[in-house]
């Protein structure tokens, strides 16, 4: 377990949601292989891992670009829609993301969400979960919020929900969770620490710079971060 005197201690939570809390990048990853198979192209976790935490937008101009795809912007997101809309709605929750949040809930911790979602993918993946994101105050879907002028890797993705807490706690009284390196980055260059719970697929040298790294928020100890125990 790790040194309990090693973090700071917290008042405010924000999560993540695609592949930290909803068990979307596997599905991710597939819209993605069979988009640019067509075109003889290779999507692979060195591609993915680059997109995560990417806003739609900054995601399409990165793939087209990097695999040189003779598609339009529009082409693939006309094509993407579709796939997620097919798709997303089978998404579940990762384990331990309930037992978390629920327990933040109720110990009354200011806890919300950051997703690189715009409104619309948000409400497609979250179709079956609709009571579990009520839980979530601020409700930030960066793909769509015009507060978030750029997405992760800039602080942006976490400034802006830490200002929509009732209280606006300073960014160093906040603990986000985050599963991609550029959400990880992210979060430390808006001041907060971070835990990551990175894909097992992910090259683990890309995991180095989380506050604490774990392999499943069932793994997460709360007292750690100075946040109610769970109950024994």
């Amino acid at each position: 377990m790790a040194n309990t005197r090693k973090f700071k201690p917290v008042t405010h939570v924000i999560f993540d949601m695609d592949g930290l809390l909803l068990d979307t990048e596997d599905i991710y990853t597939k819209v993605f292989e069979e988009l640019v198979a067509p075109y003889g192209k290779t999507f692979d976790w060195t591609i993915k891992a680059k997109m995560m935490g990417m806003t739609p937008q900054e995601g399409a101009k990165y793939i087209i670009k990097k695999l040189d795809l003779p598609i339009t912007e529009e082409e693939y997101y006309e094509w993407t829609t579709k796939k997620y809309a097919e798709l997303m709605p089978t998404a579940k929750l990762l384990p331990g993301a309930e037992k978390i949040v629920r327990h933040l809930h109720k110990h009354k911790i200011p806890t919300g969400l950051s997703t690189g979602s715009d409104a619309e993918k948000f409400n497609t993946k979250t179709t079956n979960h609709r009571e579990f994101f009520k839980l979530f105050d601020p409700l930030v879907t960066c793909g769509s919020d015009p507060e978030v002028k750029h997405g992760k890797p800039h602080a942006d993705a976490f400034l802006v929900p830490a200002t929509r807490f009732p209280d606006k706690p300073d960014p160093a009284q906040c603990l986000a969770f985050e599963d991609s390196p550029n959400g990880v980055v992210s979060a430390l260059n808006a001041g907060m620490q971070v835990v990551m719970v990175p894909h097992p697929n992910l090259d683990r040298s890309l995991c180095t710079n989380g506050t604490l790294v774990i392999n499943s928020l069932e793994e997460f100890c709360p007292e750690e971060f100075g946040l109610p125990a769970y109950d024994s």
